[in-house]
């Protein structure tokens, strides 16, 4: 299969933007996510611990709209595969959802360990 085009950092970079525009039309989860993402920040700002423990709670939240994009980009393949109720194709969605929710467990984990 060869559909793959020539590196280029601009088209890239255009690629990635129309990906960002597209799931922030389309998926509620990251929209939502994003949003608490922004009362994190600010939170991570203000609470008063070492900068590397604010860089944990920054990173681990990042990791969360990282899989999440992970996830609704598997999500999209399976639909495209497949539009028939499938449990393979269940199985691919469930454990993508499976894979965010373990990092917000993650990112909950890392709060709760430096506050305490």
């Amino acid at each position: 299969m060869n559909n793959k085009p020539k590196y280029n950092l601009f088209n890239n970079t255009k690629y990635a933007l129309s990906g960002l525009e597209h799931v922030l039309k389309t998926e509620n989860s990251f929209k939502v996510e994003l949003f608490c993402s922004i009362f994190i920040i600010i939170g991570i700002i203000f609470i008063d611990t070492t900068l590397s423990n604010k860089l944990i709670l920054l990173i681990s939240g990042i990791l969360v709209l990282i899989v999440e994009l992970i996830n609704s980009a598997i999500e999209n393949v399976v639909d495209l595969v497949t539009k028939e109720i499938n449990p393979l194709a269940k199985n691919a969605k469930d454990i993508g959802s499976t894979a965010v929710l373990f990092s917000i467990f993650l990112h909950l984990t890392c709060w709760i360990v430096i506050l305490l």
